[in-house]
């Protein structure tokens, strides 16, 4: 494969707002690349790959757990915290990861799954055989299952209660996900230590973020609901402390499926910080509902209630969890709608969400995959890619849980779509051989090959983006629109103020979800008599009038990235 840019190795900036302005790209080690024909993924193929990762302008790579585990849940089962999975390599391979990536000027973030661990682990194996021990307290035990009622069950659709039985311990030990992921004790200030040591080990190996996985649950209490406790908080607080003061410029990252008035709690407070990034999961279903309903009205509501981040915090927007539209955060008529219109067969739905990729979901809509991926680089925060999405990758319903969207990459119409040399047999995940999807057809070589594929629109997109600091470091101003199908808002940023560093500037964005070309008249305050451009090509807009109003006219499913001429 070649690329159309050149490769270079400047090696990693020294820039302690990097996480403000990245685009980050989710890539799962065992999907990504096979390096040595076993039909699995693994650091060395992950290796082989950052030219083109580099190329199409991804600054930080997130790897999901790669950790020793029984598998039972993706890897997010730990059973050894400082030991890679050895059909994905050595810690000698990932440290040489770290090493070229930060060549390319990309940041690796992996996940930290500290809130619970696989039965599997060794501390779980000690503290059921041996109470008294030293790893006793290491989980929360119970003589009975009646503590903690007032909990919620979060995976309604497997587990009936967050209690289990052991038959080694005979008691009952507390997990908030699957039965077979007990929860470790975070009133044991060992397990505190334990954690510090896990933090410590990676970052010395050169890691410069940590996804704190389900980290609302850390503590739970009698009448309490078991999530964003104040005990949470200060431990949070207490793990910040200390990366700040051992490994500045390595980031936190808060995995917290609540409403942002919520979540941002977990950015902590000037005197007492916590995490540098938090996700915000209520505005992704909205995208897609009004991809549907072709009205704006519930997202730019959201829009105008976003919580904004804290000085030096950034918010992570995705248009999907991993690989699944997560419907928690929508009323059950909301989430019903959701269900006719993208998880119409059963076999889409897991949990309470929506278990496929971005193209599919989109009907395979180039219209449409280009409108949301606008959105999402468009947001305040820095947004979150997933892997194969930049190509349109399809998915598998036929496979269980997750499997469906975590099939090989596909990178060529050869065998195994270029992933793997093994057997077709042998592949941990059947490649996608579905008619619209097959990857014959959709493959990073034949997008090359096409200068207006997918693939090459997305990279143009990333590079105007990373081009405009505004969309990383501004603030967002949510306009008023005649047209409830049109969304529109102004980002600003200040600029830095020196003569060498980044100037002002506003940009205008504006996106249509209605099926129609539309004309619409938005009410841009703050932006009377201004001329305006387009950010792609440079060309000429009608200034906004002296009454602030603006109209524009948009084809179906169309948007705008308008820069504003400032005065000088």
């Amino acid at each position: 494969m070649s690329f159309t840019a050149p490769i270079t190795l400047p090696g990693l900036t020294l820039d302690p707002q990097w996480h403000r302005r990245s685009v980050f790209y989710e890539v799962m080690v065992r999907s990504f690349m096979d390096s040595n024909g076993d039909g699995i993924g693994d650091l060395a193929g992950l290796i082989s790959k950052l030219d083109y990762l580099q190329w199409l302008g991804v600054d930080a790579l997130w790897l999901p757990p790669f950790f020793e585990s029984p598998l039972r849940d993706g890897g997010y089962d730990v059973a050894d915290y400082t030991a890679v999975l050895p059909e994905f390599g050595t810690i000698e391979q990932f440290r040489e990861l770290v090493t070229k990536a930060h060549e390319r000027n990309m940041r690796i973030v992996i996940d930290l799954v500290i809130n619970h661990t696989s039965d599997q682990h060794p501390w779980f194996q000690a503290s059921r055989q041996d109470p008294e021990g030293p790893y006793g307290d290491y989980y929360v035990w119970s003589d009975t299952d009646e503590k903690y009622q007032d909990v919620r069950i979060i995976f309604v659709d497997t587990e009936e209660s967050n209690w289990t039985f052991d038959p080694v311990r005979r008691q009952f030990f507390w997990h908030r996900f699957f039965s077979h992921q007990p929860d470790l004790n975070f009133e044991n200030p060992k397990v505190h230590d334990e954690i510090f040591d896990v933090v410590r080990f990676w970052a010395d190996l050169g890691v410069d973020g940590f996804r704190l996985d389900a980290i609302p649950y850390l503590y739970e209490s009698d009448g309490g609901t078991g999530e964003s406790e104040p005990p949470t908080h200060a431990f949070i607080a207490k793990l910040r402390a200390m990366v700040d003061e051992e490994y500045p410029g390595r980031i936190l990252i808060a995995e917290a499926n609540q409403w942002p008035h919520e979540v941002v709690e977990f950015f902590g407070t000037d005197e007492s910080p916590e995490c540098h990034m938090a996700f915000d999961f209520p505005v992704m279903p909205r995208i897609f509902y009004a991809l549907r309903s072709q009205q704006a009205t519930e997202l730019e509501r959201q829009l105008s209630e976003e919580v904004h981040a804290p000085e030096g915090s950034a918010w992570g927007v995705f248009l999907r969890n991993h690989d699944e539209l997560t419907l928690e955060m929508v009323s059950e008529e909301y989430r019903q709608a959701m269900y006719g219109w993208y998880a119409y067969d059963p076999r889409m739905r897991a949990n309470v969400g929506i278990r496929r990729r971005l193209a599919p979901l989109l009907d395979n809509s180039r219209a449409e995959l280009e409108l949301a991926h606008a959105l999402l680089f468009s947001l305040p925060g820095s947004p979150f890619l997933y892997y194969g999405d930049e190509i349109g990758m399809g998915d598998n319903i036929w496979l269980p849980d997750r499997d469906s969207s975590r099939t090989p990459m596909q990178w060529t119409p050869d065998r195994n779509a270029g992933f793997s040399t093994a057997d077709p047999g042998k592949l941990y995940l059947p490649v996608v051989q579905s008619l619209v999807y097959h990857y014959n057809q959709i493959n990073v070589e034949s997008q090359l090959a096409q200068s207006r594929s997918l693939l090459h629109w997305v990279r143009n997109v990333i590079h105007v983006r990373k081009a405009h600091p505004t969309f990383g470091l501004g603030s967002m101003r949510v306009l008023r629109t005649d047209n409830e199908s049109v969304l529109a808002f102004v980002r600003e940023y200040a600029g830095t103020g020196t003569h060498l560093g980044d100037s002002a500037e506003r940009i205008l964005c504006v996106f249509s979800f209605a099926h129609n070309p539309v004309s619409v008249t938005i009410s841009a305050e703050g932006l009377e008599g201004v001329r305006l451009h387009d950010l792609f090509g440079g060309a000429p807009f009608p200034a906004v009038g002296e009454d602030g109003q603006l109209t524009l006219t948009l084809g179906s499913q169309s948007f705008f990235w308008l820069g504003v001429d400032e005065p000088r």
